[in-house]
């Protein structure tokens, strides 16, 4: 049986679409379609139920990938480290938010970065979730850290950590509204209070309202940049609320730069998730960049 036929099958069974699959492998559709059907030929069984969007795959070609995904693996790695000296290091590209990325991930994978033997170079880019799991399912990235969970066989997801909001103010604008602390029922007394966040349709203070108060904001952005790190400058600086992560504003929140204007018993969070492309976790350096994330998150709150 050829390997090019098998590994064309992988891709398409991972991927879920005979497009995708073109793409990942650099060949045309009518290429891969080709293939799968020289391959269903050889084997004498259908592999895949063509669908309106996509493929599923029927039981045998279930089977087929479960048996030979693992070993296709094993082969690229051996390809891909087969000619490589001793000395030269791997290199690990990951993805995801600006944020959490700069004040989580990379100091925590910076760590593994040391001449030990089974170090690995590092590169980093920013994106938004679904262009951070397009550029990984593309091969662009090794890992990528995003909050929406990717479904299908071509990417695998570990739960990585959950991330606290908080809404909070300037002790200036508190007072203004008079409001100490708020009760989950009612948030009126901070529909004068302008608002800072990353995009006009307010996407994290309308999380927190919708979760805390089962209402939406009244008041719109006032200011708005693509990073929550400049949304804390801007509301330290006196812009208004804003909703952040507890991680990024907590030494602000010790100096009194800025005060939570609330304490739920249960706070909005929000969920982050580790993803690999199927079958990379075989690759020692992003195995020890996966389980190096995972060992990090336990000590993150």
């Amino acid at each position: 049986m050829d390997l090019a036929l098998l590994r064309t099958f992988v891709v398409v069974h991972r991927a879920g679409s005979f497009t995708r699959a073109a793409s990942l492998l650099g060949l045309s559709q009518p290429a891969v379609t080709s293939q799968i059907r020289t391959l269903e030929r050889q084997l004498g069984r259908p592999l895949f139920l063509r669908q309106a969007r996509g493929v599923t795959p029927t039981t045998i070609g279930d089977e087929l990938a479960h048996k030979a995904a693992p070993h296709l693996d094993a082969l690229v790695e051996i390809a891909e480290t087969g000619l490589r000296s001793d000395s030269s290091l791997r290199t690990l590209h990951l993805a995801g938010p600006p944020e959490f990325t700069a004040e989580r991930a990379l100091p925590a994978l910076t760590g593994l970065t040391g001449k030990d033997g089974r170090a690995f170079a590092l590169r980093a880019s920013f994106g938004n979730a679904e262009k951070t799991l397009e550029g990984l399912a593309a091969g662009h990235h090794d890992l990528a850290i995003g909050t929406a969970r990717p479904r299908g066989p071509l990417l695998t997801s570990t739960p990585l950590c959950d991330e606290e909001h908080v809404l909070v103010t300037t002790p200036h604008w508190a007072e203004r509204a008079g409001v100490e602390k708020l009760r989950d029922t009612d948030a009126s007394a901070l529909d004068h209070v302008p608002v800072v966040e990353v995009h006009e349709s307010l996407p994290f203070v309308a999380r927190y309202w919708a979760s805390v108060f089962d209402a939406r904001p009244a008041a719109p952005a006032t200011v708005v940049a693509p990073d929550l790190r400049a949304v804390l400058a801007c509301a330290i600086a006196g812009g208004g609320l804003a909703v952040l992560p507890r991680y990024l504003c907590a030494e602000a929140l010790e100096r009194g730069d800025v005060v939570a204007l609330h304490d739920p018993a249960v706070p909005p969070l929000r969920t982050y998730f580790l993803v690999a492309r199927t079958g990379t976790l075989a690759m020692p350096h992003i195995a020890r960049a996966h389980e190096g994330l995972l060992r990090a998150a336990t000590k993150w709150s």
